[in-house]
């Protein structure tokens, strides 16, 4: 499990019934990078990923991903 999962959990748990706009999405996150600037290039990265995941030819969806069996616990 990552580390990230933790917080990925308390989300779904906390939010997870809830219905959001990816223009709050945005919103958030741009209040996030505000707040703690060194996460900038993680934020752009998964802003970017989001956007494109419709697009097969696009390099963030073309690289390999470990499954979560893969992963270090």
């Amino acid at each position: 499990m990552y580390f990230t999962d933790r917080g990925i959990e308390e989300l779904e748990k906390r939010r997870g019934a809830e219905e959001v706009t990816f223009e709050w999405l945005a919103e958030q996150l741009r209040t996030f990078v505000d707040l703690n600037p060194d996460f900038e290039v993680p934020v752009e990265r998964l802003a970017t990923w989001l956007a494109r995941l419709d697009d097969e030819d696009d390099e963030y969806r073309a690289g390999p991903v470990a499954s979560r069996s893969e992963r270090v616990p």
